[in-house]
């Protein structure tokens, strides 16, 4: 009770300064809150299928029902072709892959929006919400990726001439790539979406165009080889047909085009993040 002001001051660990410039975020800051992540990643997993009937069962159905869909029109009736690999496993590495970075671009595209209310009673860094989803995602991926590896060891033993090669080792680049350009685009569009509201709207449209820009249901071999300089400007398209050759051993994988892929989806992330410390300085001002 006897402290001098100046004294009561220095016992303080942690001050808050307002920011000024353009990148001002502290990462060191985000580590030390990864208890509140590690919290936010538990209740986003268990209160998203608490009152489910199925409950986590639904993350092996998704891929599951996807995959026979996509065999029955583009593979029995459209006769896509799928590289002499088998349907259900050419379709599943690919979708396995792609809902991934989906869900985290999709459910990190609503960041301000939907957390308005907790940004504006309690000081915590505001990237701590997009990275715990990302974190949350990985863990629905892990399930489909068990599910994918039963169906693979499944033909693989039935003599299905499926060819797994010492790529698989940068499976954890791939996962961090689809991991940055989902949270890059994503907050990047949350960014956005506190001054233009219909962006939201656009998103689940634009991804799903986007799925039919990237090779989940056909093959890359099918581009037109003077058009493949353009498809590999889609940061996607080198990673699920990099993840296909290191686990089934079909197609083809050009590390410069996938060099090209990792190097937009960093400049995507920075400008993300860049965008998203600019903007959370004065969101509660717009709400």
């Amino acid at each position: 009770m006897n402290l001098t002001s100046e004294q009561r001051s220095e016992q303080w660990a942690t001050v808050i300064q307002p920011h000024t410039g353009w990148f001002n975020f502290n990462f060191s800051e985000l580590w030390r809150y990864r208890d509140l992540v590690a919290m936010l990643v538990r209740r986003d997993f268990v209160a998203f299928y608490k009152q489910t009937i199925l409950g986590p069962t639904w993350f092996l159905l998704q891929p599951l029902l996807t995959t026979i869909m996509f065999t029955v029109v583009f593979g029995n009736i459209a006769h896509i072709s799928t590289n002499g690999l088998p349907q259900i496993l050419f379709y599943m590495s690919g979708i396995v892959l792609w809902n991934y970075f989906a869900m985290c671009l999709t459910n990190t595209s609503s960041t301000f929006i939907t957390n308005a209310a907790i940004f504006g009673k309690v000081y915590f860094p505001r990237l701590a919400v997009p990275v715990s989803v990302v974190i949350t995602n990985l863990i629905t991926f892990a399930i489909q990726f068990c599910l994918f590896l039963a169906f693979m060891l499944y033909f693989y033993l039935r003599g299905a001439g499926i060819r797994p090669n010492m790529l698989i080792l940068i499976l954890p680049l791939l996962l961090f790539q689809l991991a940055a350009l989902g949270l890059g685009i994503g907050i990047l569009i949350s960014s956005l979406t506190t001054k233009y509201r219909d962006l939201t709207y656009l998103v689940t449209f634009g991804v799903q165009l986007w799925m039919y820009a990237t090779p989940v249901v056909y093959p890359m071999s099918l581009i037109p080889r003077k058009w493949q300089w353009v498809y590999a400007l889609n940061p996607m398209a080198s990673v699920i047909e990099t993840f296909r050759y290191a686990f089934l051993g079909a197609g083809a994988v050009q590390f410069s085009r996938l060099a090209l892929s990792f190097g937009m989806t960093i400049v995507i992330l920075l400008i993300g993040v860049i965008l998203f410390s600019r903007i959370e300085r004065t969101f509660m001002d717009t709400v």
